[in-house]
């Protein structure tokens, strides 16, 4: 009897058919299971090989944090701590992070507290990228290879918590400053140099401005008050006689707060801030911070008598007697625990 279409055995192509989808189901799981087996190849990179047992953590821009800034065409020496040859990075600022990190604890000194990085690729060649963390004798005064237009290098300085802490000193007592190298390196380094003086002649307060009925002792605004004049602030100069100044670059201008130490201008022309000056904007390199339990030296210079005057059609007053200051090292709570010291 000859066969009709609809008949129940499956013809040649409906055999060709299953074979087909069972050879695709079959590559489906293998898919599958593949993706699921298979673990992808770790990048290697710089923040990578900072995980060793002489970090804290790992360089990210969450615990990086605030300000990273160094000088170019300087080389600081010193014993390395991260050899650059095998340690190396896109920018200075992510090197320098890599030293805080090993600085951002409490318990004990910073393992770094100095990065030099090579980041001209044409000078640099082969040493591009490369970040030298390393560890000063002694950080207030740090140990320079070399420095000019013909270094290829950029370093900086990092202070850990209680140090880098200058003092101002007076007749009526020692401003204790914080300085902030990450933040304002150039001005930083000038006022290291004027460690090395015995005295800074020259260096004085001569202006003087309470923060009258305007601002609250804590240097916050009074509502509807006006801002001034007294503008909550004294003023005066670090050029030393005999340490010739180079006009200092604008840095990191933060908003003025109770305490910043800041230049007017490119200095030598300095201030200290009685109280928060918002409205000043962000228009002044702040290198310091006077810490809080000094201010009332601060207060105390701002209330010696002044007499008024006039500086390019602003009314100021200026002290009667101007007060001369010293920057001096100031002993860190580690360094009078030490022995001998």
């Amino acid at each position: 009897m000859r066969r009709r279409l609809n008949d129940g055995e499956p013809g040649r192509f409906t055999a060709t058919a299953l074979l087909f989808i069972g050879l695709i189901s079959c590559l489906i799981v293998y898919a599958v299971f593949s993706t699921l087996l298979l673990r992808p190849s770790p990048r290697l990179d710089s923040s990578v090989r900072f995980t060793d047992s002489l970090d804290h953590g790992r360089v990210t821009k969450e615990n990086g944090g605030g300000c990273c800034r160094g000088v170019g065409n300087l080389e600081l020496w010193g014993p390395a701590v991260k050899w650059g040859t095998d340690f190396k990075f896109n920018s200075s600022e992510e090197c320098c992070k890599a030293c805080k990190v090993m600085c951002s604890g409490n318990d004990g000194p910073c393992l770094c507290d100095s990065w030099v990085f090579c980041g001209n690729k044409d000078a640099c060649g082969s040493k591009f990228g490369e970040c030298w963390l390393k560890k000063q004798k002694d950080v207030l005064v740090p140990d320079k290879q070399e420095d000019g237009q013909k270094v290829m290098w950029t370093s900086g300085l990092i202070f850990g918590q209680g140090e880098g802490i200058v003092g101002f000193e007076t007749e009526y007592g020692v401003l204790h400053v914080k300085l902030h190298p990450e933040c304002a390196p150039h001005s930083v380094y000038y006022i290291l140099s004027l460690l090395t003086l015995r005295h800074c002649a020259g260096c004085r307060f001569h202006r003087a401005e309470n923060r009258g009925s305007y601002w609250d002792p804590e240097g916050n605004h009074v509502n509807d008050a006006p801002y001034g004049p007294p503008y909550a602030m004294i003023q005066g100069t670090l050029n030393a006689e005999g340490n010739p100044f180079t006009p200092i670059p604008t840095e990191h201008c933060p908003t003025i707060s109770r305490g910043s130490v800041a230049w007017v201008g490119s200095g030598p022309e300095f201030f200290i801030s009685l109280a928060n000056h918002h409205e000043w904007k962000q228009s002044y390199t702040v290198f310091g911070t006077v810490l809080q339990e000094n201010m009332v030296i601060a207060e105390k210079i701002a209330n010696l008598p002044t007499r008024p005057d006039i500086w390019s059609n602003i009314n100021v007053t200026v002290l009667e007697k101007p007060v001369s200051l010293t920057i001096r090292r100031m002993k860190t709570n580690r360094e009078e625990e030490e022995p001998g010291s």
